[in-house]
């Protein structure tokens, strides 16, 4: 009886998993922000607001000023506002941009004309520092929030309190409007709660919200049932109008935890929703967070996952995006406002004062009747995501694939060697082993063939991924070259420089051993207790 010989198996390279995450297009979108405008401030930038309209230029408060950047060419100066006896803070553009509120050091609310610099009103009941200011969507208001605990609605076009939202019993440093409901107001302390204010219903609180550290910021998502918390090192996500959580209190029936994220190692100080999705859509905003440990990063807001993330070389106390995710500033506690421009700008359709869009040109629809379609996708590029089918054809054998069929062990390990690819001679010496042939290939080797396998020793027995697999070959072959030392000096220095790196990777395993022991029970204690 005659057999037929089993056709050889091609080699399969391990795959080992990436020594770091693969950018995804979500990471491209923020990375396509081209380097940073830098532009050096009199003091810290303790707040950045872009105007909802077109240009979308930028307010920037720094010290005692606010400086007004052009939004098209976001180095170049507009104006300055410099009329603060002392530090200012929170300058915001009205809707329209035709005029700027400010608070400052001396609790003095002032609006101003964005054109002429001129003060136009000044709001004077606070009694200690104004740290925030906003205008109210209907253009008419300001609501101010101040270190005297107290919250303030002003009318503009009189001049005079409307209303005291009396509920913190420490500063107001945040305060956000609601983008669904105008009379809607969210303002944050540092007691540690977020109170939502009804300014048509006086002057208590709807609904209180424990954050459970100071709150520096407060945002509220795009549908207006949703709202973000900034303290500590840590946000809040919380549904306004779900049940009310233990951790919440207050007169409304709202107020459910949704997400806490620890993502930072020090104090949030900002954060933003995006009005525009990352890469394509316009149906998914983003959430960008400042801290100060110098990280911006973006979420998602699907699983609040980390998407993208910079490091900046001070801690961040503000940030900003324009309207048209065009222009993305950051303020530091250095002084330095670094303003970045999108590689490729998208346009915001139909916002006010936008220009209308470019018409573009007329696409034939591809079907069988044009050549195209036959030629469609063949310059396409693959994802990170997509599987590619190759066509049954016979396997092309590399070197070592032909000396292992060939049974050639010691030729096998030599070509993988050198290929210079350790997950290459990883495999092969995996093969080796399986077959049984390791003990072939290593011995009887000369000293040139030797001091190549030894080099790559060396040099890869301490990458994690390859460090249990070389340490045993390492081990073996001092145990077979150990009768010849001395008859080669240089082989000599790389057995030597093996025995070391071997002696160094058992002692971090003795170390990393001895760490898990004593880490073992505290896991163990800590699951008995949340339990």
């Amino acid at each position: 009886m005659e057999y037929e010989p089993a056709e050889y198996q091609k080699l399969q390279i391990r795959q080992y998993a990436p020594r770091s995450i693969r950018e995804t297009a979500e990471g491209k979108y923020w990375r396509r922000f081209k380097a940073p405008i830098v532009a050096k401030q009199f003091g810290a930038v303790s707040h950045i607001d872009f105007c909802p309209t077109y240009p979308f230029n930028l307010a920037v408060t720094a010290s005692t000023r606010v400086i007004l950047y052009n939004g098209l060419a976001p180095a170049v100066v507009g104006r300055t506002i410099s009329r603060f006896k002392d530090i200012a803070y929170s300058g915001c553009f009205r809707s329209d941009g035709k005029l700027v509120v400010a608070g400052g050091q001396d609790g003095i609310v002032q609006v101003f004309d964005a054109n002429s610099r001129s003060v136009l009103r000044q709001f004077k009941a606070h009694k200690r520092p104004t740290r925030v200011a906003r205008f109210g969507e209907d253009k008419l208001h300001v609501l101010s929030g101040s270190d005297d605990v107290t919250a303030r609605w002003w009318d503009v076009s009189s001049g005079t309190q409307v209303l005291r939202l009396d509920g913190h019993r420490d500063y107001v440093r945040a305060a956000a409007a609601s983008p669904t409901s105008p009379d809607t107001w969210a303002t944050g302390g540092y007691d540690h709660t977020v109170k939502l204010w009804d300014v048509r219903a006086g002057g208590a609180p709807v609904l209180s919200l424990d954050h459970g550290a100071p709150v520096e910021d407060v945002a509220f998502f795009l549908s207006g049932s949703l709202a973000v918390t900034a303290g500590g090192n840590y946000l809040c996500v919380w549904d306004l109008l779900g049940a009310s959580p233990s951790g919440g209190s207050g007169s409304g029936s709202g107020g459910r935890l949704l997400k806490r994220l620890d993502n930072f190692q020090k104090t949030v100080t900002c954060v933003r929703l995006s009005p525009l999705a990352g890469p394509d859509s316009v149906a998914a905003p983003r959430m960008l967070a400042g801290s100060l440990d110098g990280h911006v990063k973006i979420f998602e807001l699907d699983s609040f996952r980390v998407t993208a993330a910079s490091k900046y070389p001070s801690p961040v106390l503000s940030l900003g995006l324009s309207p048209d995710c065009r222009l993305l500033a950051v303020g530091l506690a250095d002084g330095s406002l670094t303003v970045r421009k999108h590689a490729r700008p998208k346009a915001l359709a139909g916002a006010p004062g936008m220009p209308p869009p470019t018409k573009t040109r007329y696409q034939p629809r591809l079907t069988a009747a044009n050549f195209r379609y036959f030629i469609r996708g063949q310059n396409s590029k693959a994802a990170e995501t997509d599987y590619r089918v190759r066509k049954g054809r016979q396997a092309k054998l590399q070197p070592y694939d032909k000396m292992l069929r060939q049974f050639r062990y010691r030729d096998a390990l030599d070509s993988a060697l050198s290929s210079r690819q350790p997950e290459v001679v990883a495999s092969v010496l995996e093969e080796l082993a399986a077959r049984g042939g390791l003990g072939g290939a290593l011995g009887g080797r000369d000293a040139e063939g030797l001091r190549g396998l030894l080099r790559h020793l060396v040099r890869y027995i301490s990458e994690p991924r390859y460090t249990r697999l070389l340490s045993n070959v390492g081990q073996r072959l001092l145990d077979v070259y150990s009768g010849v030392v001395g008859s080669s000096p240089a082989v000599d220095r790389l057995l030597g420089a093996l025995r070391n790196r071997l002696a160094e990777e058992l002692g971090v395993q003795d170390q990393l051993a001895a760490l898990a022991g004593a880490l073992e029970p505290l896991l163990a204690a800590s699951l008995a207790g949340a339990v």
